[in-house]
């Protein structure tokens, strides 16, 4: 079971590039954020002609998630239940006998700032609601945009981005608290090594430079790590014609309903 996490940055713009990208990896189940169309607007059918479903939960200009799946989905989650949030930024859905949550978690803009102060909450609400629902007793893994770096190997100018937004203390106690719940790191389960990015800035060469920050990330519970058989960062869809700004990361699980 193949499954990608990737941020378009607008999936109108990136249509092309998301329909081959399917072609050359044959993903079971592509998480998608930032998709900036309300539902109606979503190419279902361009992904249905490639063999793949969509759950959508869509926003106009801005955030939206979907996710697309080659087997049907069940129990589809639209946002997290008892937050009242405006922004469509959660999206989960049961696939392959694995629960999947796709997040695009706020960006946070400044520290100190309203945006920053609603990232943290929106964090708390999420660890909550994934604590609280017993979502953890089955296979379960959760991955998007988190809009954090973990820790130092996740970003090339540590020193530099210390303290900022993205590489914040209280973003990576937020991040803790949730991986505390008994999730892991999916990626570094296979790299332990820094300098492997997801996301670089348009501006200045920064991919070329490959000056860029991970957080583009999958966490996966105790019942999916013995499955968990690779984990990559296709830095290839970072090139070429209008690619988005993230870079997709994969994993492959073994085993479970769809082998």
């Amino acid at each position: 079971m193949k499954i990608a996490t990737w941020n378009v940055n607008s999936i109108r713009v990136r249509l092309d590039r998301a329909l081959a990208f399917l072609k050359r990896h044959e993903p079971d189940v592509v998480c998608l954020q930032e998709i900036k169309v309300v539902d109606e607007g979503f190419p279902e059918e361009a992904f249905r002609e490639a063999g793949y479903q969509s759950t959508i939960f869509g926003q106009k200009t801005y955030n939206g998630v979907a996710i697309l799946t080659r087997n049907p989905v069940q129990s589809v989650q639209r946002g997290i239940p008892g937050f009242e949030d405006p922004q469509s930024r959660v999206l989960a859905v049961t696939v392959d006998g694995v629960r999947v949550v796709n997040v695009y978690v706020p960006n946070g803009s400044q520290v100190g700032s309203e945006k920053f102060d609603y990232k943290l909450r929106w964090l708390e609400q999420l660890t909550q609601w994934i604590d609280e629902d017993g979502l953890l007793e089955t296979p379960f893994l959760i991955c998007g945009d988190f809009n954090i770096a973990p820790d130092d190997r996740d970003v090339y100018a540590p020193d530099e981005w210390r303290g900022r937004v993205l590489f914040h203390p209280d973003e990576h106690a937020a991040l803790a608290k949730l991986q505390g719940l008994g999730l892991v790191d999916a990626f570094r389960l296979h790299q332990e090594e820094g300098d492997h990015y997801t996301w670089w800035d348009f501006r200045g060469g920064m991919f070329w430079k490959n000056k860029g920050l991970r957080i583009d990330h999958f966490l996966i519970n105790e019942p999916l790590i013995p499955r968990c058989k690779s984990a990559e960062i296709d830095t290839w869809e970072r090139k070429g014609k209008q690619p988005s700004d993230h870079a997709p990361v994969l994993i492959t699980l073994e085993g479970g309903d769809s082998a």
